[in-house]
């Protein structure tokens, strides 16, 4: 017995040994996965900050929920080249269902979906003897405070088209494809800044949440292309005045002025935009001025008699 007391002494002490090293490493242990789980939470968290709620009137929702979009179509002279090109220019606002990840329309409705305001703009000029055709198209969320989701461009004439698309996800994420050798393909992150798109459809939700006063903004993503700059945010000045909204670039010595309607539901009655244009660099101005609008769903309107609707709004 006196044997058997020793070795069970002898155990009990090596376990309590034992158990005094570990029991720190395993307090240590744990408490570093809880650091983690509790830095990786609050990173997630920063990432996924909800954003503030837009209030949206009643009157709001009956116009642009009532199934038809808003079509505009414009009387367009188009500073290209060092001469200005008569044209036309077309806005077609409308709502749709937008997928959040895929950041595509919704081929069907789902509680996931997010509603957007849609913006096809698009412009038809002519220069000598080829044409130009122009679209770019913006997708701005209605109920939340943010950024444009996507924004994408495309250009085509006799030389080439281009094609370049901005999608809103942790940064904007921009790929572009060009003919010219030194544009080419392309992939960039940007930081969040104010994109000149969006404030087209940010006018037709709430002009006074137009951004004035000194900022850092991404030009519209046509005059991009068009003038083989950078894809960049550029020092600006945005300016609001009662029935416009004026956005200038001083490093670019450009200036873009939209017209709208003071009161609801705010439509785009026309716009200029200057810029230096030519060999010589003197700057020109290009204005839109609208001729109609129509409420339609144009999406329907497929057969030879609908082409009517193209000679209400001048574009035959």
């Amino acid at each position: 017995m006196g044997f058997l007391k020793k070795m069970f002494t002898q155990k009990r002490t090596i376990f309590f040994f034992i158990a005094a090293i570990a029991l720190p490493a395993i307090l240590i242990s744990c408490k570093k996965e809880t650091g983690d789980n509790i830095a990786f939470a609050k990173a997630d968290s920063a990432k996924t900050t909800t954003a503030e709620k837009r209030n949206l009137s009643q009157e709001w929702k009956d116009y642009w929920y009532a199934g038809t979009a808003e079509i505009s179509s414009y009387k367009l002279d188009q500073a290209r080249y060092g001469e200005i090109r008569p044209g036309t220019a077309v806005l077609i606002y409308v709502t749709e269902d937008f997928l959040p990840k895929e950041q595509v329309k919704a081929d069907a409705q789902n509680d996931s979906n997010i509603p957007v305001l849609k913006l096809n703009a698009t412009k038809k000029f002519v220069t000598g003897i080829y044409p130009y055709s122009i679209m770019t198209s913006t997708f701005y969320p209605v109920s939340e405070k943010k950024h444009a989701i996507k924004v994408s461009q495309s250009t085509q004439e006799w030389c080439g088209h281009v094609y370049a698309q901005l999608n809103n996800r942790e940064d904007f994420e921009v790929t572009s494809h060009s003919y010219f050798q030194s544009e080419a393909d392309q992939e960039m992150s940007l930081p969040k800044d104010i994109l000149e798109n969006e404030l087209w459809t940010q006018i037709r939700l709430d002009p006074t949440s137009l951004p004035t006063g000194s900022f850092k903004a991404i030009p519209n993503l046509e005059f991009i292309r068009n003038s083989h700059i950078d894809l960049a945010a550029y020092q600006a000045v945005g300016s609001l005045n009662g029935d416009s909204y004026t956005i200038e670039y001083p490093e670019l010595k450009r200036t873009v002025t939209i017209q709208f309607t003071p009161e609801f539901p705010h439509t785009i009655e026309g716009w200029t935009e200057t810029f230096p244009q030519g060999r010589d660099g003197n700057p020109m101005t290009t204005t839109a001025t609208k001729m109609k609008t129509i409420k339609s769903a144009y999406w329907g309107k497929k057969s030879i008699a609908d082409e009517a609707l193209r000679t209400e709004l001048q574009l035959n």
